[in-house]
């Protein structure tokens, strides 16, 4: 059975849709079966996968509303290699019809619950924000990972987060668990990137990914091409990042499982 694991952070900027399109890439090409799941109405990731927002027939906003089965709004993005269950603005009106849906926090589980065998990995990308959407992505997932830049004003949006993640985990999803914290957009020149970063490493112990994600400018113009890194410039060293996260999350996951 897969591993769905939420891309979140309350704070925007911080390189979460980056992380999901780059990490299902990575995991694709290690062999990996990967779903992208866009839960943002701004429909980044699915642009970002190669899938044109605008032309979509079906979206994770009918999928969340009942007006479809999950398998037949999933696409399969050739230029990227994994498939997508994509999203648009249509997305916004989801979040305010769930208001008034039983198991509103739970339609998301409900729906991948139905391609779970089909996958190894279900990546959601999440808003920037805690709204019903988010919840919804983290009721589904086991594990949240986080990207954060090393600055003093991610700590602080960090704990909120947290605070989050132990509530849920108390009431809507006992299964959840922080999978890990990954420094984003990292300047190894730059004295407070590394004081933060010690931070979290002093905090966080293990959690924090050995895998830092460089800034990295073929990792900013990708996007503009439909395209992930990997496919845009597969020798930058942004492409070279994700490909070394996919590996250290694949690790995690088999040890996780092994003692089990």
């Amino acid at each position: 059975m897969s591993k769905i694991l939420a891309i979140t952070n309350q704070k925007g900027g911080v390189g979460k849709t980056t992380t999901a399109v780059n990490l299902s890439a990575s995991l694709a090409a290690t062999k990996k079966r990967a779903l992208l799941v866009d839960m943002d109405p701004q429909g980044n990731a699915t642009m970002g996968a190669g899938v044109d927002k605008h032309e979509l027939e079906l979206s994770l906003y009918d999928v969340l509303t009942g007006g479809c089965r999950t398998a037949a709004a999933i696409v399969h993005s050739e230029a990227a290699g994994f498939d997508v269950l994509p999203a648009n603005a249509d997305l916004t009106a989801a979040e305010v019809e769930l208001m008034d849906m039983s198991r509103r926090e739970s339609r998301l589980r409900e729906a991948l619950a139905e391609v779970r065998p089909d996958y190894d990995f279900i990546i959601i990308d999440c808003p920037p924000s805690l709204n019903m959407l988010t919840l919804n992505a983290l009721v589904a997932a086991h594990g949240a990972v986080i990207p954060m830049q090393c600055e003093y004003y991610a700590l602080e949006g960090l704990s909120a987060l947290l605070q989050t993640i132990e509530s849920l985990k108390a009431s809507a999803n006992p299964n959840l668990e922080i999978e890990g914290l990954l420094r984003t957009m990292y300047d190894p020149r730059n004295s407070l990137t590394v004081d933060v970063s010690n931070q979290l490493i002093e905090h966080f112990g293990d959690r924090v990914y050995d895998t830092v994600i460089p800034r990295n400018v073929r990792l900013a113009e990708a996007p503009s091409h439909g395209v992930p890194a990997l496919v845009y410039d597969k020798s930058s060293r942004g492409a070279v990042a994700y490909l070394a996260l996919a590996g250290e999350l694949s690790r995690r996951a088999k040890q996780a499982a092994e003692t089990a």
